[in-house]
Parts: structure tokens; sequence; C-alpha cells
């Protein structure tokens, strides 16, 4: 995943939380690093790559960036300037977090979540058969977040944490724990954000 973010890095694609759109959701329990939110539904363009979690975030990475690049039917893209400027009579934004999940024992699914504006009847088909778009609808996250450079070992720590706080608020788990990627490789890693974020549902 480092590899691939240094590309966008390279390209002057404005990879940093406060740069780029977020999906809309609410908070409605915070508590120190941990919260859990409403997102409303969400586009998302993901692939999926058998092997190991790194290698596998880069590989699924460069199909997606050039999706986003007019590698699609309607040929939208960003042009590979800085700042990034709107080159065609339609344009795909960049948004955060990159979000990676595993599948399937050892695949792994990284995703683009599609800016609010493009719905599943605008948003122009991938040229590449990999790249699949979906809808996901509104869900309830529970989530926990730290910086650095989310290495395996901090991603499992974190994700036990948010496990056990999880069954502390007696929660239900209905969906595999995600890790999100909001930063650009630059950014030093006490200013990175990364999240793990696990689907839950709450107690009544």
């Amino acid at each position: 995943m480092r590899q691939a973010l240094s590309a966008l890095a390279a390209a002057g694609l404005p990879f940093a939380a406060a740069a780029v759109e977020e999906p809309c959701h609410e908070v409605i329990v915070e508590d120190g690093n941990f919260e859990v939110r409403l997102y409303e539904p969400i586009i998302t363009a993901s692939v999926d790559v058998r092997g190991e979690k790194g290698a596998a975030a880069n590989a699924a990475f460069n199909p997606l960036f050039r999706y986003i690049s007019g590698n699609n039917t309607a040929k939208a893209k960003i042009d590979m300037t800085a700042p990034v400027t709107q080159a065609a009579s339609s344009r795909i934004d960049m948004t955060a977090p990159v979000t990676q999940t595993e599948t399937g024992k050892g695949v792994w699914r990284v995703s683009f979540v599609m800016p609010e504006e493009w719905t599943m009847e605008t948003l122009p088909a991938p040229d590449d058969s990999r790249v699949m778009l979906a809808e996901t609808p509104a869900r309830t996250l529970a989530t926990i977040r730290f910086s650095g450079r989310a290495r395996p070992k901090a991603q499992a720590e974190k994700t036990a944490a948010l496990e056990t706080w999880i069954a502390e608020r007696g929660y239900e788990i209905t969906g595999p724990a995600v890790t999100a990627f909001y930063n650009a490789p630059f950014v030093p890693g006490p200013f990175r954000r990364n999240e793990i974020m696990i689907p839950v549902r709450l107690s009544d």
C-alpha cells in the first residue's frame, strides 16, 4: 500500500484527510479513540487480490487508480498535474479513506469510495473487468483511530482492542474488520490517521 500511495503523492494528488471528501456519517458514540458512526449509503470501486496483505494492496490499487484516472467508458479522468484539475467533461475525485478488508482466506479487497455526487447510474463503467462498482447500504461502524504507519502488528493490536471495546459495550459484530488509510506516505507518523472499522449492531 505504501508504494501505491507514493504514486498518489508523486502525481500531486491531495491524499490527506483534510484535503479530500469523506463519506457522510454521524458520530453517535465517542469514547477517546473509539467511536460509533452511522454511515450513509456509499458507492465503492473495489478490486480483489489474493496474496500477502501489503503486496495485494499494491496490486489492487493500480487498477483502481487507473479507473478514476480515465480507464472507464466515459474517459473521466484526473489530469496528472499539481494541483488536480478537471481534464475532461467529467471527473472522478479521490476520496478518503482507502480501505482494505479480507473477503476470504488470503483474498483482500481494496476500495475507493466514490464522491457523493455520483450514482450507480452516472458512474462510468470500468474498462478493467477487475474493478467492481457496488452500492453499500447505510451501516453502523465501530472504529478506533490510531497514528503511525499502520503496520500489520499495529493493525492486529488495534483490531483486538476494538473487538474488546465492542464486547464490553454489548454490541454485536456483523462483519469483518476494515483497515482505513487517510494519508499519503510523506505525512509523518505522529500526524497520520489510520482506523480499524468493524460493522456492528447496537444493543437494544
